[in-house]
């Protein structure tokens, strides 16, 4: 039985990213993400101008006339939502957590994909696989996808993206839209992302929280892993402590991007504490001129 509060969840979720669908997201996500090639509509009467390469001879033959072949954009296309359901995604010291913040992104991204009459998939992981749904394109699965990000209670804390990618290697035969949608706190994973990113359209959306890149003084605090339960003091008091862990944050962060513009992995930066409508309709922007 689903508590009542997560469906309550759910509904305001869908309130909230189908309004953005419809108003904004869908048409950008069409001219961002095409088709996988051209499949034959019809034969017409050539028109001068029309490309001779296209005319259908069988057709022309029996009609005395010249006709050509008219091709349409194959516009159907597999989605697949892959969302990082570790521990350290209850972080959050703003107004919402990382993982409100990815059920959100995954609420948007799965409905702008059916009212392109796309397939969409789930895929959530920890330190494995917790949960796969293959893709279909209706409301209805949406809902469950919205209600599995929300309502799945993870088996690990720890994060294997290199697991999450090879297991979607695996089921995922056809090219594919691939969103991976994570704060890749993790390490390991790259040679699987590679391999992804050849056969597939891999986009990554890194979820961060501003006090992961700027620490606050807060004085002595004793910090927990999230997925290791490690304990440990911090004294975000001195600011030399403080300088020394944001170096270490930004040249972590900073190879990150890196190792991505090297490997033409796309990323989308998404901060808790800001709304993501505007890096996400920038992304799909960009896309739309480089296409």
């Amino acid at each position: 039985m689903i508590p009542k509060r997560i469906l309550q969840k759910v509904k305001h979720i869908e309130i909230r990213t189908k309004g953005l669908v419809n108003d904004l997201f869908g048409g950008e996500y069409h001219s961002a993400f095409k088709g996988q090639g051209m499949t034959f509509s019809e034969v017409r009467e050539y028109y001068p101008g029309d490309d001779i390469r296209l005319i259908d001879w069988n057709v022309t033959a029996r009609n005395n006339a010249p006709f050509i072949k008219v091709f349409e954009e194959e516009r159907e296309l597999t989605v697949y939502i892959l969302v990082d359901i570790s521990s350290s995604g209850g972080f959050g010291t703003i107004n919402h957590l990382k993982s409100d913040i990815s059920a959100e992104l995954a609420s948007v991204l799965g409905f702008s994909a059916i009212k392109n009459q796309d397939k969409v998939g789930l895929i959530l992981f920890s330190s494995k696989v917790e949960k796969y749904i293959p893709p279909q394109k209706n409301k209805t699965h949406i809902l469950r996808l919205i209600r599995e990000v929300l309502f799945h209670k993870p088996t690990n804390s720890g994060t294997s993206i290199k697991c999450a990618l090879d297991f979607l290697m695996n089921v995922a035969s056809r090219r594919s839209v691939v969103f991976l949608i994570s704060d890749f706190l993790d390490d390991d994973y790259w040679k699987s992302l590679k391999l992804t990113n050849k056969k597939h359209d891999l986009i990554g959306i890194r979820i961060f929280d501003p006090a992961e890149k700027k620490i606050p003084n807060l004085g002595l605090l004793k910090i927990m892993d999230a997925e290791t339960n490690e304990e440990y003091w911090v004294d975000t008091s001195s600011k030399k402590d403080r300088d020394i862990s944001e170096k270490s944050i930004m040249d972590n962060w900073n190879n990150f991007n890196n190792k991505s513009k090297k490997n033409n992995f796309d990323v989308v930066d998404v901060c808790i504490s800001q709304d993501y409508i505007e890096p996400l309709m920038g992304f799909f922007k960009k896309r739309e001129k480089r296409s």
